[in-house]
């Protein structure tokens, strides 16, 4: 009898051991504590602009529309030789449509208020747009302008804006610097804490930035585009957080 009692008694104990093994495993398995690494890499390179465009405006009054359309088109071609002496390729130079604008003169009566409008002949308007690889020598027409101005041209032309074509290139190569650069930090940072880094549980690429080189530039939230300098700076960043 007494053995009788003993063996139900290890039974039930056994019973409740493996009861609170298993309630202490399930509380495990939904309420792990949540150890995580976050780190942030970065990634930059200087790189120097193979595309330029530069633009300019010019434009001519007259009295009627066939003196300011024949006015307009002297000035065409002088623009265009202007350019092409610079050893500039014809594929490279685009011209807009003539923009014509109407003018009115306002009247004043002898108490000085305004009596009213009246016609003043015509304005037209056109724009030259130079996009060329050949960086020197628009860069060298710019400088030139004047020379046109002086066979009187009524010009106004632009600052070059520097472009890089090989964004999407550039942009591929400093994704893998930057994540290389925060994978490097995270190893570096769980071996001094004497930890391990588990699994990848999210990635966040940051904004894409152009600068130019040495300047002062501040970041921008939607990402700057810098246009004006010829030398400019790319940075990325990329966030990764790991398990530990």
């Amino acid at each position: 009898m007494n053995k009788s009692r003993i063996l139900a008694a290890f039974l039930i104990g056994l019973s409740i051991v493996v009861s609170c093994y298993k309630l202490a495993d399930s509380w495990n398995k939904t309420h792990y504590s949540h150890q995580t690494l976050a780190v942030t890499g970065l990634g930059t390179k200087d790189f120097t602009s193979d595309l330029i465009v530069w633009r300019a405006n010019y434009l001519r009054n007259a009295g009627t529309l066939a003196e300011a359309n024949r006015l307009m088109r002297s000035d065409h071609e002088l623009v265009e030789k202007f350019i092409k002496e610079h050893n500039i390729s014809a594929s490279d130079i685009s011209f807009s449509s003539v923009m014509v604008h109407r003018n009115y003169k306002t009247l004043y009566n002898q108490q000085g208020n305004v009596s009213g409008n009246v016609f003043d002949g015509y304005s037209l308007s056109q724009t030259v747009i130079v996009e060329s690889k050949q960086l020197d020598r628009v860069e060298k027409m710019s400088s030139d302008i004047s020379n046109l101005i002086e066979q009187g041209v009524e010009c106004i032309a632009m600052e070059p804006e520097y472009y890089y074509t090989k964004l999407k290139d550039l942009k591929i190569e400093l994704l893998k610097q930057a994540t290389a650069d925060a994978l490097e930090r995270a190893q570096t940072i769980a071996e001094n804490a004497k930890s391990k880094l588990g699994s990848l549980k999210n990635a966040n690429m940051g904004i894409f930035q152009i600068t130019g080189q040495n300047s002062n530039e501040d970041y921008s939230w939607g990402g700057s585009f810098n246009t004006s300098a010829k030398n400019k700076s790319a940075s990325i960043t990329v966030k990764l957080e790991f398990d530990l």
